[in-house]
């Protein structure tokens, strides 16, 4: 045990480097892409079973909708049992083969569970659209990583919507699956990322996936909860480290994180809002419907091309303080360990 959670620290290292010098591999082989596909045909083949028609006027809680509240658990549990169990065993016959063997598979899985590098050029992909292209150009790359209409956005919808993107990704693209892998390597790794990719297929309050994603979107908030609370500190006390006001992203993160529909979304944006002074959230448009939101941050300036910049400079920031920290706190309890065995 102790050889793997060893092997496992030097796995996340390893990773979180050459996330940074290489960035999230595009290709179908993925093992995200895997998972979605995964998501994709599991829906498929469920929701027939699940098919009944609703009457007029009928409860929540019809035959119909808990057939659908039954499929989508069901998928759950298969989603995270295939993706956390092909890891498991591949990572349990390379260490019984030779630890270094362990650790260089365990490296390239942890690789791929981390997205800074991607994140960020995802995101100053837009900024440059607005800059070379125009709006319309913008519209259609900040299309690419969020989930809201963007048809209609201005260019300050643009900018804000891809600041937000990169303050709620750092938490659950960077610093939680990098929490979970720290405390049970990648196999817990792809436990929380096939929970969380889940989310992002089907966890939308709609009438397609209302009942059927419900499961997945209150087990993504489960476990997404701790880290996002530390995420968001974490973003706080980098702030500083990149010449923004900590001071006020603690302030404005304590007074409005909680204002969102979902318990962790505010969490990293509202740090992100006082960290830059500027104010985030307020109502959007998915799929062709308006959602009412609450706003974040107060509106001290005008949110600007720049702070695309600026947030990526706080979570690249954040994220080699997060590595520091969960590193340096995971050899503390390997020593106490060591010592007990001793």
């Amino acid at each position: 045990m102790f050889v793997y959670l060893t092997g496992s620290l030097i796995a996340v290292l390893i990773g979180f480097v050459l996330d940074l010098i290489f960035g999230d591999p595009s290709t179908p082989l993925h093992p995200i892409c895997l998972i979605g596909n995964l998501i994709a045909k599991l829906e498929k083949w469920i929701r027939p079973l699940c098919a009944g028609k609703q009457d007029a006027g009928s409860s929540s809680e019809t035959a119909s909708h808990r057939r659908e509240l039954a499929g989508g658990v069901w998928m759950a549990i298969l989603v995270i049992g295939i993706s956390t169990g092909i890891p498991a065993l591949l990572l349990f016959f390379c260490y019984r083969m030779n630890v270094w063997l362990g650790v260089a598979a365990e490296a390239v899985l942890c690789f791929f569970l981390l997205a800074v590098k991607s994140l960020k050029k995802e995101s100053m992909n837009v900024k440059r659209a607005l800059e070379t292209d125009g709006l319309e150009a913008g519209r259609n790359t900040v299309a690419r990583i969020v989930g809201r209409d963007t048809q209609a956005l201005s260019e300050t919808g643009v900018v804000k919507a891809t600041v937000e993107t990169v303050a709620e990704n750092f938490s659950d693209g960077v610093f939680a699956p990098m929490l979970y892998m720290m405390i049970g390597g990648g196999v817990l790794g792809f436990f929380y990322k096939s929970i969380n990719t889940m989310d992002s297929m089907v966890g939308y309050k709609n009438e397609k996936y209302l009942y059927f994603g419900r499961f997945a979107a209150r087990l993504d908030d489960v476990v997404n909860y701790i880290p996002a609370r530390l995420a968001a500190l974490l973003l706080i006390a980098a702030a500083p480290l990149v010449g923004l006001d900590g001071k006020n992203a603690w302030k404005i993160w304590r007074r409005d994180r909680r204002n969102h529909a979902s318990p962790n979304s505010a969490q990293t944006e509202s740090a992100a809002a006082g960290a830059l002074h500027v104010q985030l959230a307020g109502d959007a448009y998915y799929f062709g419907k308006l959602y009412k939101k609450p706003l974040i941050g107060d509106d001290d300036r005008p949110i600007e091309r720049e702070d695309i910049v600026r947030v990526n400079r706080l979570m690249v920031a954040a994220s080699v303080l997060s590595l520091a920290v969960l590193g340096l706190l995971k050899i503390v309890v390997l020593l106490l360990m060591a010592g007990v065995l001793l």
